[in-house]
């Protein structure tokens, strides 16, 4: 009684009074070091008890610090930090220090850890700069007497160094006698380190003969590769994730008789599990095999761990039923994970009716296998909190387990995407008063959606997307469930309105209602939610803009006529509002989203300008397609460094191209088609190095066309194929349950179960684009590969620049539809990926060049309505599949598939071609018009000087010039007074 007085006592005394006084000048001095502008550390305030700042805790009795915890409180800006150790001299009484990610590289010399306290047992210098022979030897090499030699020292944990190595560890090996718990994971040991501390890569964990006393070791995320075991009677935790050990690994694994915990998860383990070794541990109570490439059944040995609790193989290749395998012995399990095998797992659950410890199961992607009516009505022992049984590889018509009408204290229940039928189970909400997450998604439950009166506050995720249930969606479904934190019933057939009640539970963060036949929204407020989808509905009516103030959004899906409540969504990274019925202009309110990456408004009735300010600095895809918005391009765009997608086709704009176009240095698609456009092609397109479609077709562009375009080196780009989100939501039930049951983890299966909760948000780019005759829309992979250029349909004069030919990754040209001039060049035979070339309705004369026959990918091809001569190419290869429709309206060209014959006399042989630029045809135009003009000055000077010389022929010359104009003359008189005579 006396004790617990003085205990009382001394912990009113401390929380009065705080830490000591030079404790506290202490502390203030170390805050004032490492964060001058007090920002991690705001908390500490001279004025405060300094025993209740952050990461700081005090004896109750003395008022002395005895834990210290510095965590990620240090001032990056600072630059790395050589520590000064004497700065914790005044913590007497210090027990545990954490220094971890603070930038540390060292200490100053004969200031390392050997002043600190004697009493000293936890040493936390994870996620620092440990990185070579000087760093760690500053911090270990002075007189360790005071603190490793006396046998203090239990725990040292150096992971997340990432790069350690040297001789530093010669040290401080030899003085960790007493070591319990060593920390060494996620770090690159070359084999000086691996030396010193006895753990070669052929004989890993014979270090075990230095440490006597040590219980757990972590080497995750490290590259040893190889090792043997020396007998340890102490090692009780021993984990090696990710590393890349042999299966025979396990066999000698049986020298730790004391070990309890075992994760070997993704180490590259493949083939079958030894039957010996592992199979020894009798003491042995968590096994993590997860994330190998193991397979066959299991091993019988395995039933030999009696004392076994946690058993984690998911993510491996093993067969067999579970109903014969030995697990069926292992009756002291709680938490077995046998997800993403090819198992066959009983729905019954019968092989682990007697199992009464166990309270997590989880199989996911493995085969269900039904049993008969006889095993259904059995009553198992156990009581489950996590349960899922879902993504069966089978389309099994199957209903909900009957074991599961004997579960009361469920926390999770995952059945989805097994294609369970029957109506929506409302007695299991009824029977497990405390579940917090329901995933019924992907099923086929029908009917409506019945829920019990009384409320369920402890429900946060409820998903029934992808269902087949109707009616309409309970108007008190906010007081059965007051607290969810994602509800998505997307896909079903629910009609009506939506409750109103939802914009009222504060704790909604995800509300999925998408593709179904709501009618009416009535929601009042939503002041947390970040992803809404409200899409394909038949959605009506208004919604006020001061009824949506969420500044958490990021996500946003709708459907139907709503007004501009969204733009105070600041947050929004994604917006699609396409294909539905918005008017007027695009609000300025828009240019209030400087986190948008994703903008689509194609296909509405929208018009007017740009707004001039909309210029998100992050946007990645714009589309704006099949509406009627007009003006020039707007400034605002000349900054997105970022966009890869402008998709502006089928509106009114008008203007040139600006210039500014090349400034967008990550532009991939640029669609213009089918605009006002007019004025030249900017040059500055040839600078976009990631530009892979270019569309301005359908416009009033002229000028020649710039040679520069055959620069562009047409990439692959899967960015503009495909926009992910992805938004970790490791459900907080799944965590609780674990905790629950298995205490903290000391494996990572809790976080295998939370993988499959990652909610992916991606949005597929469809792109549409003319090649082959044909309006295609590319999407996927396909659409990562594509590469055109489009530029028909508009008044481009002059040739085609030879520089085209460069463009060998080319799939698709076309120039149709223009005033192109002169010959086709002969540098397009380099095209050797096209796959379509139109270049009719042109001026183009000239021979087509024979080299084109070289192009084998060739499947699309026209040079109608040209005035193009000579002989068609040889039908070979692709061009033997190209009819008379491609060459028809050329009146000098002959040969098949054309009717007309050519003959020799008719059509002289045609001229080898240069390899820049093929001949303009059997007559030179400009050697013509030269020649001419040559012999008509010849001819009349000719006459001239003969008339100036002879005088008799120039009377003569003159005689009849007189004699022509006369009889012109009278032949004009008398045919004026026979028009009059007719006249009268």
């Amino acid at each position: 009684m006396l004790l617990a007085v003085l205990t009382l006592v001394g912990e009113w005394y401390g929380r009065c009074y705080g830490c000591l006084e030079e404790e506290r000048i202490g502390l203030l001095e170390i805050q004032s070091l490492i964060d001058p502008d007090g920002f991690y550390l705001r908390e500490w305030v001279d004025s405060s008890n300094c025993c209740e700042w952050d990461g700081i805790e005090c004896d109750n009795t003395t008022r002395r610090v005895i834990q210290l915890s510095l965590f990620d409180a240090r001032d990056y800006s600072l630059g790395d930090w050589v520590l000064n150790a004497s700065l914790f001299l005044p913590f007497k009484e210090l027990r545990s220090l954490d220094l971890g990610y603070n930038g540390l590289v060292g200490c100053l010399e004969n200031e390392g850890f050997e002043v600190l306290s004697s009493k000293l047992r936890e040493l936390d210098l994870r996620e620092n700069l440990f990185n070579n022979d000087k760093s760690i030897l500053s911090c270990f090499n002075g007189n360790l007497s005071n603190m490793l030699l006396r046998n203090i020292m239990q725990s040292l944990d150096l992971s997340y160094n990432y790069m350690l190595k040297g001789s530093g560890f010669e040290i401080i090996s030899s003085h960790l006698g007493k070591l319990e718990n060593l920390d060494l994971s996620y770090n690159i040991f070359n084999d000086n380190i691996l030396s010193h501390l006895r753990l070669r890569k052929l004989d890993i964990l014979q270090s075990l003969r230095s440490w006597p006393s040590l219980k757990t070791l972590s080497l995750k995320d490290t590259n040893l590769s190889q090792g043997t075991f020396f007998n340890s009677s102490t090692l009780e935790e021993l984990h090696l994730d990710n590393t890349s050990l042999p299966i025979n690994f396990l066999q000698n694994i049986g020298a730790l008789p004391a070990l309890k915990v075992l994760s070997v998860g993704e180490c590259d383990f493949y083939g079958t599990l030894p039957a010996q070794g592992w199979c020894e541990l009798k003491n042995l109570k968590q096994l993590d095999l997860s994330r190998n490439n193991l397979g066959g059944s299991l091993p019988d040995c395995l039933g030999n761990l009696s004392s076994l609790q946690l058993f984690d193989v998911s993510q491996n290749q093993f067969t067999g039923n579970i109903a014969s395998s030995p697990l069926t012995n292992l009756i002291s399990l709680e938490f077995l994970s046998l997800s993403n095998n090819l198992f066959e797992v009983p729905t019954s659950m019968k092989p682990f009716m007697n199992h009464s410890s166990l309270k997590i199961f989880s199989s996911e992607n493995n085969s269900l296998v039904t049993e008969s009516v006889a095993f259904d009505n059995l009553i198992p022992k156990f009581q489950l909190i996590f349960f899922r049984l879902s993504k069966t590889t089978e389309a099994l018509n199957i209903e909900i387990p009957d074991f599961l009408y004997y579960q009361y204290d469920l926390r999770v229940l995952d059945l989805s995407q097994n294609n369970i039928t029957g109506m929506f189970p409302s007695w299991l909400l009824k029977n497990n008063t405390r579940l917090e997450s329901l995933y019924l998604n992907e099923n086929s439950f029908v009917g409506t959606l019945q829920l019990q009166d009384h409320p369920h506050p402890n429900m946060a995720e409820l998903y029934i997307s992808n269902n087949n249930m109707n009616g309409q969606i309970p108007k008190d479904i906010c007081l059965i469930f007051p607290n969810l934190h994602n509800l998505r019933m997307a896909k079903n057939g629910f009609t009506g309105c939506i409750p109103s009640c939802l914009g009222n539970i504060s704790s909604l963060s995800v509300l999925d209602l998408s593709n179904n036949q709501l009618s009416t929204v009535k929601l009042e407020q939503l002041t947390t939610i970040w992803l809404l989808n409200l899409s394909n509905n038949n959605l009506g009516g208004q919604i006020l803009t001061s009824v949506f103030n969420s500044s958490a959004s990021r996500f946003l899906y709708l459907h139907g006529m709503l007004p501009r409540w969204f733009v105070n969504y600041t947050d929004l990274v994604a917006i699609d509002l396409s294909k539905n019925h918005f008017k007027g202009p695009i609000p300025r309110d828009f240019c209030n989203l400087d986190q948008l990456l994703y903008l689509d408004l194609s296909e509405n009735n929208l018009s007017g300008y740009i707004p001039s300010c909309l210029s998100p600095p992050s946007l990645i895809h714009v589309h704006l397609s099949k509406n009627r918005l007009s003006g020039p391009l707007p400034y605002g765009f000349y900054n997105s460094s970022s966009l890869v997608t402008m998709n502006l086709r089928d509106n009114s704009f008008t203007g040139s191209i600006p210039n500014w176009i090349g400034n967008l240095s990550s532009l991939s698609v640029l669609l213009l088609r089918a605009n006002n456009f007019d004025g030249e092609l900017p040059v500055q397109l040839w600078v976009l190095e990631e530009l892979s479609i270019l569309d301005v077709s359908q416009n009033q562009l002229s000028g020649t066309l710039p040679s520069c375009l055959g620069n562009l080196t047409f990439k692959e780009s899967s960015q503009k194929a495909i926009l992910d989100f992805e938004v970790s939501v490791l459900s907080r039930s799944i965590e609780k349950a674990y905790y629950e049951t298995m205490g903290p983890p000391l494996v990572d299966s809790v976080y295998n179960l939370g993988e499959f909760f990652w909610v992916n948000f991606t949005k597929e780019e469809v792109i549409a684009f003319t090649t082959k005759n044909m309006y295609y829309g590319y999407k996927g992979k396909i659409l990562s590969y594509m590469c055109g250029i489009d530029i028909s349909n508009n008044n481009f004069v002059g040739a085609i620049p030879p520089e085209f030919g460069n463009l060998s990754k080319i799939l698709s040209l076309n120039l149709s539809h223009n005033n192109l001039t002169g010959s086709i060049p002969a540098t397009f035979s380099n095209l050797k990926q096209i796959e379509s070339l139109d270049l009719s309705y042109n001026n183009l004369n000239g021979f087509i060049p024979p080299q084109l026959i070289e192009i084998t990918t060739l499947e699309g091809f026209s040079v109608a309505h040209n005035n193009l001569s000579g002989k068609t190419p040889e039908r070979k290869y692709q061009f033997g599949t190209f009819d008379e429709s491609c060459y028809e309206e050329n009146p000098f060209l002959c040969g098949p598939p054309l009717q007309n014959n050519c003959s020799e006399e008719a059509v002289p042989s045609q001229p080898v071609l240069h390899d820049e630029q093929g001949d303009d045809g059997f007559i030179d135009m400009e050697f013509f018009y030269i020649s001419f003009g040559v012999c008509y000055t010849v001819v009349v000077m000719t006459i001239a000087a003969v008339l100036y010389i002879n005088p008799y022929w120039r009377r003569m010359w003159l005689y009849f010039i007189e004699h022509c104009l006369d009889t012109c003359y009278y032949f004009v008189v008398a045919s004026f007074l026979k028009f009059s005579n007719f006249r009268r």
